[in-house]
């Protein structure tokens, strides 16, 4: 199927590892002109050297904080700076810190807050008057499956994701009649370094061997595997395409049916 991205403008948030990076390879192979961003310099332009040697895309690479304002800001000037415009963000941040409510500091709320929710309000915000120019717009944010099912010892990302989803709902229908379309992916338990950290904090918290606890998530998914980063990517690669063109303001999960909620 021809999803017809060839040509087109992305920026891709926190790309140098895990669900960006594999979005981004996924784009890049649909002939996207891509800007992706992370915090750690060596690690987003090895990304993009590696993405550009798979695809032969034009990727520039930047060191961004993504929860800082004037950087979303800056993103979105790069990508029209280099390509002239730009139609599709895929909004992606790292997860806060594991732990329980009441264990959580005032300053790790106030973090959690601008990294993974004012983060999509100020990209969304910078990114929206471009698409419209362009007359072709797609938002994609990468939440959790916990804005359906909320997980334990994860009160940050269960609050601060349900969020997202919220003003990600908000926002598709303030901005459909421009054209743009908003969704949300929600991912269960993907094969990435992240899940692989959580597995030894719950290890390390209740005194678990980290095999037993892999083993027990394993058992808990109906699939019976983790999720591989590329098959997240299909589906950002389909939904940033023309072939997604009527669905918006949805959240879908990507989990192996590992959840339970309607």
């Amino acid at each position: 199927m021809d999803f017809g991205l060839k040509g087109k403008r992305a920026i891709v948030m926190a790309a140098s590892r895990g669900l960006g990076y594999a979005s981004a390879l996924g784009l890049a192979r649909e002939g996207c002109n891509l800007v992706i961003c992370s915090r750690d310099q060596a690690r987003i332009e090895a990304a993009a050297d590696t993405i550009r040697q798979e695809t032969g895309a034009t990727v520039k690479a930047l060191v961004a904080d993504v929860s800082s304002g004037s950087e979303a800001r800056r993103l979105v000037d790069t990508a029209v700076a280099e390509y002239g415009g730009l139609e599709i963000v895929v909004h992606n941040a790292g997860g806060p810190p594991a732990g329980e409510t009441l264990a959580m500091t005032d300053e790790q709320w106030q973090k959690a807050f601008e990294q993974n929710l004012l983060s999509f309000t100020r990209i969304v915000q910078a990114a929206a008057p471009e698409m419209k120019k362009a007359g072709y717009g797609r938002v994609i944010t990468i939440a959790s499956s916990s804005i359906k099912q909320p997980i334990p010892n994860l009160a940050l990302s269960n609050a601060l994701r349900a969020g997202v989803w919220g003003i990600a709902k908000t926002l598709s229908r303030e901005l459909a009649p421009q054209g743009i379309l908003v969704n949300v992916i929600a991912p269960g338990r993907i094969d990435t370094e992240r899940i692989a950290e959580l597995d030894a904090i719950n290890a390390q918290k209740n005194g678990q061997a980290l095999d037993d606890v892999r083993k027990a998530s394993l058992a808990s998914i109906p699939l019976g595997r983790l999720g591989r980063p590329e098959e997240l990517a299909n589906l950002v690669v389909f939904l940033a395409s023309q072939a997604g063109s009527y669905i918006t303001g949805q959240a879908i999960t990507v989990d192996g049916a590992a959840g339970n909620a309607l």
